[in-house]
């Protein structure tokens, strides 16, 4: 679907609840603004995958008006801050850890599916057609180092190739994969046909690589899940709530915690890279959109009227740390709202888009 002759593409990144809540007011201000029911494309990583589940799993249920889903805070607001005001991270781990045959990432798929997603499947997902976005959950190939995709109509790596048999693929799994952080939740275990699968490199052990696939969070890779939006939509929007680097004036010296220490460096290094390079491509002129991060000052979106100012409450908002732990009803308000905010300048002043400036807050109670 088109909104002024443009293809449009969302982009949910991770970091937790801390994503999901910020992700929802994302989508919150996207719906108010006439834009959820016309996008073409949207991508989940890792937090932003829950609220991206949730989305999919909903989808029908939306009653759509010009783009709006009139029926947006009851059908998908709802469900999210209910699922964020329960802890998951602690009692999955420890689960996982004295149980001998099932893993942590057992478990957390276990619990999505329990408490969202029931045993719905990929392929009971609406079709990407006749108005339908195409959901794209992305997690981690630990195996071929790519990141590897879930879709209503396909699971897909670069090197592996494409498969359509996804029949037995819950959305649950799907989820999980894409939010098992290591070394709490990962890995996740993926097994498939070897030859329902089509394309692909020429790799040794080709059959084997596609039969057990070794999966963890897809922030691993590319925490803002940007590779299928670009040069595949006009418009890239990009909700990111990802955690800032936090400085160690004295790093861990023992082997475990250093080597924790250097993933955390090698991963904020990539998602740094990435980050210039989307703004290069759209200060450019190249690529079309907009980026609004947690930690993105207000204020340097210029002269136009915004809904807040930047101020110690939403400063201190992305240093909430990266968990599925229970968000209390502030922590959750002023998450919306700061996506909200951020998303409805960063549209307006980035994007493009003619729309009126939000005038009221979604969490009223929780103003920032």
């Amino acid at each position: 679907m088109a909104f002024d002759s443009k293809t449009l593409g969302l982009a949910l990144s991770g970091g937790g609840y801390r994503a999901t809540l910020f992700g929802l007011g994302s989508l919150w201000r996207l719906n108010e603004a006439g834009l959820l029911g016309k996008l073409d494309r949207i991508t989940g990583v890792s937090g932003g995958s829950i609220l991206l589940g949730v989305l999919a799993h909903r989808w029908r249920e939306l009653q759509f008006e010009d783009g709006r889903a009139l029926n947006f805070a009851s059908v998908i607001a709802e469900p999210i801050r209910t699922f964020c005001g329960k802890s998951i991270d602690v009692g999955v781990t420890v689960l996982g850890a004295l149980t001998p045959f099932k893993t942590a990432g057992d478990y957390l798929a276990e619990r999505y599916a329990k408490d969202l997603f029931g045993d719905t499947r990929l392929k009971d997902l609406p079709e990407a057609a006749d108005g339908n976005p195409k959901f794209t959950f992305y997690a981690t190939n630990l195996q071929t180092g790519r990141s590897f995709r879930f879709r209503q109509d396909l699971i897909a790596d670069y090197r592996l190739g494409v498969s359509t048999a996804t029949d037995k693929i819950t959305l649950a799994f799907a989820v999980a994969a894409s939010s098992a952080f290591p070394p709490m939740f990962s890995p996740i275990i993926l097994k498939t046909d070897p030859t329902a699968w089509r394309d692909g490199e020429n790799l040794p052990h080709l059959n084997a690589l596609r039969e057990v696939i070794v999966l963890a969070d897809g922030g691993v890779y590319d925490n803002m899940g940007l590779e299928s939006l670009f040069r595949h939509t006009d418009v890239v929007l990009v909700s990111d709530a990802g955690a800032p680097f936090a400085i160690e004036e004295e790093p861990a010296r023992d082997n475990i915690r250093q080597m924790g220490r250097i993933r955390d460096i090698l991963i904020d290094q990539t998602r740094s890279l990435r980050k210039r390079w989307l703004i290069s491509e759209f200060e450019a002129g190249r690529q079309r959109g907009a980026y609004w991060g947690i930690g993105t000052q207000i204020e340097d979106y210029g002269p136009l009227s915004r809904m807040t100012a930047d101020s110690d409450t939403s400063q201190a908002l992305e240093q909430i740390p990266t968990r599925l732990k229970r968000f209390e009803d502030d922590q959750q308000g002023h998450l919306i709202n700061w996506g909200y905010a951020l998303c409805d300048i960063a549209l307006r002043a980035r994007a493009g888009f003619s729309i009126p400036m939000a005038t009221e807050w979604p969490i009223r109670e929780w103003p920032l």
